[in-house]
């Protein structure tokens, strides 16, 4: 029995995203594993962003005649084969050392997109130069005017076609799990972690050779820092590049970033351009009728800034009806099942990202197994609407949901 069950396991491919989040766990190290699974202080809001949807029941239609719901939609301005897309995820290389490039492929060939994190384990010119189609990018507003306007230009001329603005991070979040492993960017090898480590060769011996872990694009600035603060002070140059480096990151916090600055950065950009980390209705309103955003993403950060914040699903109605008929609203966070984008869509979002679930399929599999996860919700979709009597994901609205205890 124990022989079959051991069979059984490594034979047969997840069946579902919780499947794939169980083989990404067995394979990655604790460092590793506290930053893309963790979350702020309780993890009350991690666990609300997939326990709410819960909340609603689908309704199901008999009889009607669909056989093959049509599952495709538009998200800034790009057609897409399902109203999923790829969140923008920090240091994916954490997961696997192919990272962005490979979360890319995967999206662009099962016909939907990435957002590139600012925090991304490639730079965004590496991406797009492996990658065939348009993708999008996510913007940190850090450090001063002259970087984010140089990001942005960089985004625009690497052929990047939509710019999604991160409003959410006036301070990291306290996410005890990665300070417990006292997890930093670029990431560090202390005895307690590399005892830890023997456990998870495979991975160790992937980072150390393709040295994709940390964000690029802060490193690079961490490195020029490093070499001038080692010219200055004398100290070693992996001290002054440690520092250097704990200094990079910390202009990734927003504390004094005002709605002057977006309004800047949307006269630079002069593509399609949404605001992420939305939760307030009077924020969705704002960005998009004073600042001239073309939509919003109803995101808590995975969960990872604010512990008490609104799971996303109960943030998005109130903020559908404030702008929903003007602009674009789309979802962050929670989704695990077909199920979830069914109901997110009913409640007015036109697409959904998703993040974890993509980092569970590039961490198990590397980018077949980010392309595997993709189909796997792609046909928990088709199939759910399918038995719902449900034509479309346009067709979609409130009427398909009941709240769950309703007879």
């Amino acid at each position: 029995m124990g022989a079959f069950r051991f069979r059984l396991g490594t034979g047969v491919p997840p069946f579902n995203v919780a499947e794939w989040r169980e083989r990404a766990r067995r394979r990655l190290p604790e460092v590793a594993w506290s930053y893309i699974d963790g979350g702020a202080d309780d993890r009350l809001t991690l666990s609300e962003n997939v326990s709410s949807f819960r909340r609603w029941r689908l309704r199901m239609r008999s009889a009607t005649g669909v056989n093959a719901p049509d599952l495709a939609t538009s998200v800034a301005g790009t057609e897409i084969s399902l109203p999923l897309a790829l969140a923008p995820i920090g240091a994916a290389g954490l997961a696997h050392w192919t990272a962005e490039p490979a979360a890319a492929r995967a999206a662009e060939s099962c016909g939907t997109r990435l957002v590139l994190s600012t925090a991304s384990s490639y730079r965004l010119e590496e991406v797009a130069e492996a990658t065939q189609e348009n993708h999008w990018f996510q913007l940190y507003p850090m450090g001063g005017r002259e970087r984010i306007g140089l990001l942005i230009d960089r985004a625009r001329a690497a052929g990047y076609t939509a710019l999604f603005v991160t409003v959410d991070v006036p301070a990291v979040g306290n996410r005890e799990g990665e300070r417990r492993w006292n997890f930093t960017l670029p990431w560090t090898v202390t005895p307690r972690r590399a005892l830890h480590m023997l456990r998870h060769w495979q991975w160790v011996y992937e980072a150390l050779r393709h040295k994709r872990i940390a964000a690029i694009h802060f490193l690079d600035e961490a490195e020029a820092a490093a070499e001038a603060a080692a010219k200055a002070s004398g100290l070693g140059a992996g001290m002054a590049q440690a520092e250097a480096s704990k200094e990079a990151l910390l202009k990734l916090l927003q504390s004094d970033l005002s709605w002057d600055d977006v309004r800047w950065m949307r006269e630079r950009w002069k593509g399609p351009l949404y605001i992420k980390g939305i939760l307030d209705p009077d924020d969705a309103a704002f960005a998009v009728d004073d600042i001239g955003a073309d939509g919003v993403v109803v995101s808590n950060h995975g969960g990872r800034q604010l512990d008490r914040s609104l799971a996303t699903i109960d943030a998005l109605p109130a903020i559908v009806g404030r702008i929903g008929e003007r602009a674009e609203v789309f979802l962050d966070g929670g989704i695990r099942r077909g199920t979830d984008v069914i109901t997110a869509l009913a409640l007015g979002a036109k697409a959904v990202f998703v993040g974890r679930p993509f980092l569970y399929g590039l961490a198990a599999e590397g980018e077949s197994g980010v392309r595997a996860v993709i189909e796997t919700l792609r046909e928990e979709l088709r199939r759910d609407l399918l038995l719902m009597g449900c034509p479309s994901v346009s067709a979609l609205d409130r009427s398909w949901l009941i709240p769950a205890g309703v007879r």
